[in-house]
């Protein structure tokens, strides 16, 4: 448990506009947000934690702004030993992860995103569609709900 497990959840959100450098933007406001969270709340979190989440935002966030118009809206939030990762964006066609082929070129996003998850969920919403991504904040092997 983290110094703050008893402490109300820990989150930050961006509104971002969904053109040029708003990848960018997402993957310093993932990175700066597990800093914060484990230099001011004492919450551990390893440097893998922070370089898997920032690949995961910016894989999702590169989803949204390929194939859905207008704004995305990036939430995380710490929940036990878990950083929880949500994209929303206003196409509500479903990702589907394909099957591995090593000789295609691009469109693995979602395969990597769901090789690095300790879970993943995609839901419709009345407008649009969130994603939700779960990884794990520290590298023990040996965690309580480790795959």
């Amino acid at each position: 448990m983290t110094p703050h497990s008893n402490d109300a959840p820990l989150g930050a959100a961006v509104a971002l506009d969904g053109r040029g450098a708003c990848i960018a933007e997402a993957r310093q406001m993932a990175a700066g947000f597990l800093t914060r969270v484990r230099a001011e709340h004492g919450v551990a979190v390893s440097q893998r934690a922070v370089e898997v989440t920032q690949l995961v935002v910016s894989e999702l966030v590169t989803n949204a702004q390929k194939y859905a118009a207008g704004p995305i809206l990036l939430d995380l939030r710490i929940t036990r030993e878990l950083v929880e990762v949500q994209v929303w964006d206003s196409d509500p066609v479903l990702p589907v992860a394909r099957a591995a082929d090593a000789g295609r070129v691009g469109q693995h996003g979602m395969e990597i995103v769901m090789a690095l998850c300790e879970g993943f969920e995609a839901m419709r919403e009345p407008v649009g569609k969130r994603l939700t991504a779960r990884l794990a904040l520290t590298d023990d092997p040996f965690r309580v709900g480790t795959r």
